[in-house]
């Protein structure tokens, strides 16, 4: 998938955050979007969900000794 060089940047720089910072970016950023534009909001909750889980397991893989 091509992206424009701005969105590439931004995934780059969101890809080298600590599981913690990701979260935050991740939900600040679905606040932002507000369910402006074609996704409903069972579509943006779900996504956040998925999100919310996949870091959380990341951060607790992170935390296993």
């Amino acid at each position: 998938m091509e992206y424009d060089a701005l969105v590439q940047r931004l995934i780059e720089s969101f890809d080298r955050l600590s599981a913690m910072e990701k979260r935050e970016a991740a939900l600040e950023i679905l606040k932002r979007f507000g369910g402006e534009g074609d996704l409903p909001e069972e579509t943006l909750v779900g996504a956040a969900d998925e999100l919310y889980c996949a870091l959380d397991g990341e951060e607790a893989a992170d935390a296993s000794p």
